[in-house]
């Protein structure tokens, strides 16, 4: 068995393991049980069988609508796909955003980006919408049992839906919060290529510095989005044990059933 953070895909971005992560009580999380990624619209067929092969039977996707009917899935072989929309009126987060769109809403306030982007990460521990999608998340983590079944999440850039899917997730096995901050913010490094290359085309494109730094602040994860997040829940709901079984209705035994499955 393979033990690769990065999994070797050619058509997409930030295809990441969840395996390998200690909790704190000992365990670690099963490899071949869990992937985070961004979008699939452009795997190859290669890159399908692979992830068939790797075990994906399920093919969460947080994207909205509109996302989602802009560039459809490329389902890994034999996988089953669940649309869980997390803002079903829209990408909240911008990454699917066009570039006259962007340039209108943020051109001005070189901080526009980054506050948005707190917003962004309030909505998705409070909306209802959001709530909805990450327990039926749940539904589809318990349903893939078996040793050989491995569930992949991902929105467009995978890394805001993304990043709090997995924070719940591994929140949930009882994974060490450092190292869940750690994965989390691991996102910077594996799409830093593409975060460049926006911020380049910006620049040659002559655009103004605030436009320069909100496209970077848009394209990037921030400890203080997952310091935004994760303080609501503290303080809102109590922490994210209360969370999970107070909004999104994870029973003991549920919890006790996803950690005989994703841990070792």
């Amino acid at each position: 068995m393979t033990t690769n953070r990065l999994l070797q895909v050619t058509g997409g971005l930030n295809f990441r393991e969840l395996g390998g992560y200690p909790t704190i009580d000992g365990h670690t999380v099963k490899w071949h049980k869990l992937v985070r990624s961004a979008g699939l619209a452009n795997l190859t067929a290669a890159d399908q069988d692979f992830l068939g092969d790797y075990g994906i039977v399920a093919d969460v996707d947080f994207r909205s609508e509109a996302e989602r009917d802009q560039a459809p899935d490329r389902l890994p072989t034999g996988a089953a796909y669940h649309f869980l929309p997390v803002f079903p009126d829209g990408d909240q987060t911008d990454a699917s955003a066009s570039r006259a769109d962007l340039e209108r809403r943020f051109s001005q306030d070189p901080q526009a980006g980054y506050q948005h982007m707190l917003d962004v990460y309030r909505n998705m521990v409070t909306l209802k919408s959001s709530q909805a999608a990450y327990r039926q998340f749940f539904q589809v983590l318990l349903a893939a049992s078996e040793d050989h079944q491995a569930v992949l999440f991902h929105c467009t850039a995978g890394k805001d839906r993304t990043g709090i899917g997995a924070f719940l997730a591994l929140s949930a096995l009882g994974v060490d919060p450092q190292v869940i901050r750690k994965d989390y913010l691991a996102t910077n490094t594996y799409i830093q290529p593409k975060t460049d290359e926006m911020v380049q085309r910006a620049q040659d494109d002559h655009q103004s510095d605030a436009f320069v730094a909100n496209i970077r602040a848009l394209g990037t994860v921030n400890p203080d989005y997952f310091d935004t997040a994760t303080g609501i829940i503290n303080t809102q709901y109590g922490g994210v044990q209360d969370y999970l079984r107070d909004v999104l209705g994870l029973t003991v035994k549920q919890l006790d059933q996803l950690k005989k499955t994703y841990l070792d």
